[in-house]
């Protein structure tokens, strides 16, 4: 009966059964291959590939750096045409020059309205002596005609010269009066002149900045990526002329949201890097994205509808690389690596942290 039942063709439905079981229980990391090792192939290495632009416009007239070339930061990468900008700043020059004058002007102004302001306050002084002696001639004559000895010519002109100086001293005081006007229409004016200036000197400023951009230089060290920009090529603000690729590096690990479950910062990472046969390089998880990557995408799912399959979301995992690798040297952003962390691992104090 038993030969029946186990025949070989049975017998290899049954093992490819078990072996079919066996590889889903693998796959699902169920028991008994459980495993504390959490792996992802959907990994890749990143790095801070900046993309130069000029911020003015003109020609191209010098590219000093090739495909692939290692730069300095601060190092010359291309250069504008600085001819009309080099006038600009002349011009902007000139025209401070121009505003500060007129400054100076004001200023001279001034120090002749407060002479002028001086002069009519000697000058009431004057005047206020002049009405004293006049009044006091005027009250002789009147004394004078009252006991008969003065003649009434004599007492009208005393009283005519006394109008006069009181008329001189009204004079004196209306000059004093328009030169402190004078002086403070000076003073108004001083303020629109500062403001000429400081307006003159921030386009000073602004044509420097212009033409400084027309040399473009290397933010930091890396290497250059392809170069785009060509000699006699016309250039606008924002037009794409190469990339700038620093060395610093990391890794963002992509993990399904069910193996997430007891992984921590600072747990040690193992690194395979497909581009080096797949020889592996330390680092440890240094922080988790705040949400799933369907939440940054343009187009967002909507799992509100009538079809619904659940789909277990990616987690980015950022993993820093540990210093003091000479492979690290090789890597490159965009790279492909497979990334497993032991949970099971205590979290290593981390001193440095990427930015």
């Amino acid at each position: 009966m038993l030969k029946k039942i186990f025949t070989p063709v049975s017998l290899i439905v049954l093992m490819a059964g078990l072996t079919g079981l066996g590889m889903v229980l693998y796959a699902w990391r169920l028991p008994p291959f459980s495993s504390s090792v959490e792996m992802t192939d959907n990994a890749y290495v990143r790095g801070y590939v900046t993309m130069l632009s000029p911020q003015v416009s003109g020609y191209i007239v010098d590219v000093p750096v090739k495909d692939y070339q290692d730069v300095k930061q601060g190092d010359i990468l291309a250069r504008v045409d600085d001819r009309s900008y080099v006038q600009k700043l002349s011009q902007a020059k000139a025209t401070l020059d121009g505003q500060k004058a007129s400054l100076a002007n004001s200023d001279q102004k001034e120090n002749a309205a407060r002479a002028n302001i001086s002069s009519s306050e000697a000058s009431i002084e004057s005047a206020q002596a002049a009405l004293k002696q006049a009044q006091l001639a005027s009250d002789r004559q009147d004394n004078l005609t009252k006991s008969g000895v003065g003649t009434s010519s004599t007492q009208e002109e005393a009283h005519a010269t006394l109008e006069k100086a009181k008329a001189a001293l009204l004079q004196a005081k209306a000059a004093l009066e328009v030169s402190n006007q004078d002086l403070q229409t000076i003073i108004v004016n001083r303020g629109s002149l500062e403001a000429a200036v400081a307006s003159a000197e921030a386009s000073v400023q602004l044509a420097e900045i212009d033409l400084g951009n027309t040399v473009i230089r290397a933010p930091r060290d890396g290497k250059v990526g392809e170069v785009g920009a060509r000699l006699g090529q016309y250039v606008t603000a924002g037009t794409q002329l190469m990339a700038v690729v620093p060395t610093d590096v990391w890794v963002i690990a992509n993990f399904k949201e069910t193996q997430l479950a007891g992984m921590q910062v600072g747990q040690p990472v193992s690194i395979s890097v497909d581009a080096m046969q797949r020889r592996e390089i330390r680092g440890h998880v240094e922080r988790f994205s705040p949400a799933a990557g369907s939440e940054f995408s343009v187009i967002k799912p909507d799992n509100a509808t009538g079809n619904f399959v659940k789909i277990a979301q990616r987690i980015g995992v950022r993993v820093a690389i540990d210093p003091g690798q000479d492979m690290t040297s090789e890597l490159s952003p965009g790279m492909s690596v497979v990334v497993r962390v032991d949970k099971s691992k205590a979290p290593e104090a981390v001193h440095s942290v990427s930015n």
